[in-house]
């Protein structure tokens, strides 16, 4: 087995090919492991989000709890090295699991020969074969043809995690999960922050009682969104970037900053894979098609993660690779892809699973709605995290839930208490006469349970 990509699709595809019995090789083009998420996403995102918030948590909440400190103030140069410290040794520790599943490692960059050779351009040129082939080689920041990225002041995700100051201004160009992540790191460490989104709320993909609160809560903090707004130029002079854009008045509106972040989405990335060369070829969007077991138009070539359809998340494409594996030994492995859980890692963060409101009302399903929010919980005050809500679908006659949304504290762990009643088909009454332990989180999640049931929560 061969795969081409060591980010978390192709890693855990290599580490499962090797747990089976297989001999792996894996291709990575970069000198660290760990692709796109482990080195320029996911991973360092967290660490400055994490940190952004410590500040944040420094400057107005610890007073509340009788804390008193001298103002703080931010060492960013600290900030990012701890982020850089934190990446090194997670891309480490996918380095050690390599070893210890004796899987090989090439770096260069893998293209193809033929439908079973692969050509490796790194420090020395070599040529490998393999019966099987995984191409997990992941996606990069979309760049807008009026917006390219000078990687300075016009810049990306990638650029926006490793600036050498803290902007006084940021545009953001895009609403969706990584501008607000971004764009609540920068806040909180004294940026001005301003919002431009083509469509009419934050997070749309998200349900709408999501987006509503997230927005709430993100003004608070100092974001000023500017949505139904469509951009036509971004341009640079010095150290000021401007931004045109036009409201839903049709009126032009620009915006100044010293920085811009481009953050509209990610692209799938096969440029230097010569597709061709084994008789494939990119289809809609750049994307490599599939069919339910994953195979490309030549069978014994895969395809997971980003390059593929769905969602762009680090975890549907882990499931892709765990598929691969198992189904060439045999095994029924399954992947239920309504059930692949989205998270913001925003504070208070938001999490959802299944079908959103407005997704039922389009399907025509009918289904009841309940709600609890956190601030009428003991242990979300006495951690001064009483922003949001959970609220759970369930179908108005069988009451099976459809689908878990979370805004709130560890909304990001709590949405898998939601997959696993929905991977079992629970429905709103069973996970309102499980046990929840008091005081916690979850059992806002009960409680919302109660409310989807029969419209009696107790708390409330």
């Amino acid at each position: 087995m061969a795969i081409i990509g060591s980010g978390p699709g192709g890693y855990v595809a290599a580490i499962r090919c090797a747990q089976l019995g297989m001999k792996t090789a894996i291709i990575e083009k970069y000198s660290t492991l760990g692709g796109t998420c482990l080195n320029v996403g996911c991973i360092p995102s967290k660490a400055l989000l994490d940190s952004s918030e410590h500040f944040h948590n420094a400057n107005k909440t610890f007073a509340d709890h009788g804390i008193e400190i001298d103002t703080p103030k931010v060492n960013f140069e600290q900030m990012v090295a701890r982020k850089q410290g934190v990446v090194d040794q997670t891309t480490g520790g996918i380095k050690f699991l390599m070893d210890k599943n004796k899987i090989t490692v090439f770096e260069g960059m893998g293209s193809f020969v033929d439908e079973h050779t692969i050509a490796i351009k790194g420090e020395k040129e070599e040529k490998i074969e393999a019966k099987n082939i995984i191409i997990a080689t992941g996606s990069k920041p979309t760049e807008l043809p009026f917006a390219k990225f000078d990687k300075e002041r016009i810049i990306s995700s990638t650029e926006a995690l490793k600036l050498k100051e803290v902007p006084k201004k940021m545009i953001v160009i895009g609403a969706g999960i990584i501008g607000l992540e971004l764009g609540s790191v920068y806040a909180r460490l004294g940026a001005e922050v301003e919002v431009v989104e083509y469509l009419d709320r934050a997070i749309p993909t998200f349900d709408g009682a999501m987006s509503k609160e997230i927005t709430k809560s993100l003004k608070k903090l100092g974001l000023k969104f500017h949505f139904s707004h469509k951009v036509s130029d971004v341009s640079r002079n010095g150290d000021t970037v401007t931004v045109t854009a036009s409201n839903k008045k049709d009126e032009e509106v620009k915006f100044e900053a010293d920085y811009c972040l481009v953050a509209v989405g990610r692209s799938a990335y096969t440029e230097g894979l010569n597709l061709e060369g084994a008789g494939l070829k990119a289809g809609d969007r750049g994307k490599i098609e599939v069919n339910d077991k994953l195979q490309t138009a030549k069978s014994h070539i895969y395809a997971i993660g980003d390059v593929i359809k769905g969602a762009m998340l680090a975890h549907k494409a882990e499931e892709e690779g765990v598929f691969v594996a198992e189904s060439l030994a045999g095994q029924k492995p399954h992947i239920n892809y309504d059930l692949i859980p989205g998270v913001v890692y925003t504070w208070p963060e938001v999490a959802s699973v299944g079908k959103t409101e407005e997704q039922l009302k389009e399907e025509g399903i009918a289904y009841k709605s309940g709600s609890f929010p956190f601030r009428a919980l003991g242990r979300a005050r006495a951690s001064g995290d009483i922003e949001g809500l959970v609220k759970i679908l369930s179908h108005k006659e069988s009451d099976e839930i459809l689908g878990f949304h979370v805004i709130g504290p560890r909304a990001a762990d709590l949405v898998a208490e939601g997959v696993v009643a929905m991977e079992y088909r629970a429905s709103a009454e069973d996970i309102s006469r499980m046990s929840h332990a008091h005081p916690t989180f979850a059992e806002a999640v009960k409680e919302a349970a109660l409310a989807a049931t029969d419209n009696r929560p107790l708390h409330v």
